[in-house]
């Protein structure tokens, strides 16, 4: 079968399309053909060996897929034929894959194969941020940064849907429409957004602050933040420094850092993700969760949809397709 490895750590022109060997599969993997995979930021840290759990080349890339099942083990929820959405810590840009039973997931017959890849890792995230670690309540106000991304436009959906008030952060005219069309209340500029944000409630500052981002921009984050419950969501470092906290600012403030690790327990609790899965379900049904496909990409033309991301020129998610 056809896979796009990874060959070398020198960023996206190192990953290749060649023949690899069909999965090995273990006693409780389901074994999937591919219809979709996902592209996320991580694939990219895993191009330069940057990212936290590094492989040795050459190694398929990629951690998530929707497509169709072609066995389950015995006992399994699934069939051959099923539609379904997996997660994987790599492996996932390949024509076909065997993914452990508790990773794998049903995908509503609404979403498009890939509409589906876009849910394991970034509606995931967006949906242990918002409810366990921001434990956002219906009418509080929720600031996203990195708003027209895949976890951006995904934490807009799912705040909305939830009953929160949301302001996205946006670098350009077109990020700014997409994230009006995922459902946003307000957008403000990136370069200007701690004053924006402060005018657009009064001063009040708001409730949980959703940052994919990092980098420059956490300090006036803080900032923005409501005195007394306030809460900052660390979720990634797409801007590529790792910022520090000034504690204090905490103490004087009474306001949360909280981290936003979804993929330990994700991989290492079994019926993690299912429970989260579950959560998404009804908002899928209902409509308000449609994950904005930016573009689709044979697999053949990795290393552009790759560059796409890495350049930041990605309006929702980019998709491959075996």
């Amino acid at each position: 079968m056809r896979a796009a490895q990874v060959l070398g750590f020198d960023g996206p022109s190192a990953v290749r399309v060649q023949d690899v060997a069909e999965p090995v599969v273990g006693p409780g993997d389901v074994v999937v053909d591919v219809r979709a995979a996902g592209v996320v930021f991580p694939d990219l840290l895993h191009t330069r060996g940057l990212y936290q759990e590094q492989h040795d080349p050459p190694f398929t890339l990629g951690g998530e897929c929707a497509g169709v099942v072609r066995t389950a083990p015995e006992g399994s929820r699934f069939a051959p034929g099923d539609r379904v959405a997996g997660l994987m810590r790599i492996g996932a840009f390949a024509e076909t894959v065997a993914v452990p039973e508790h990773l794998v997931q049903p995908l509503p017959g609404r979403l498009s194969y890939a509409e589906g890849t876009c849910l394991p890792i970034n509606y995931l995230t967006a949906q242990f941020a918002l409810r366990e670690r921001g434990s956002l309540a219906p009418g509080e106000t929720v600031l996203v940064h990195g708003a027209a991304g895949g976890v951006g436009t995904a934490t807009i959906q799912l705040a909305v849907a939830s009953g929160a008030r949301v302001i996205a952060v946006t670098s350009s005219s077109e990020k700014a429409e997409l994230a009006h069309k995922v459902g946003a209340h307000h957008v403000v500029d990136a370069t200007s957004f701690r004053d924006e944000v402060l005018e657009a409630t009064a001063g009040a500052g708001v409730d949980v602050i959703v940052d994919p981002v990092g980098g420059d921009r956490f300090t006036d984050s803080l900032r923005c933040l409501r005195p007394l419950s306030g809460r900052l969501l660390v979720v990634g470092f797409t801007a590529g420094d790792i910022p520090t906290v000034k504690v204090n600012r905490l103490l004087l403030t009474n306001t949360d850092v909280r981290g936003v690790g979804w993929a330990k327990p994700a991989f290492d609790t079994p019926g993690f993700v299912t429970r989260h899965w579950a959560d998404l379900l009804p908002h899928i049904h209902s409509g308000a969760v449609v994950p904005p496909v930016a573009e689709v990409f044979p697999l053949d033309r990795v290393v552009e949809a790759l560059a796409v991301v890495d350049e930041r020129r990605v309006l929702g998610k980019v998709v491959l397709r075996p």
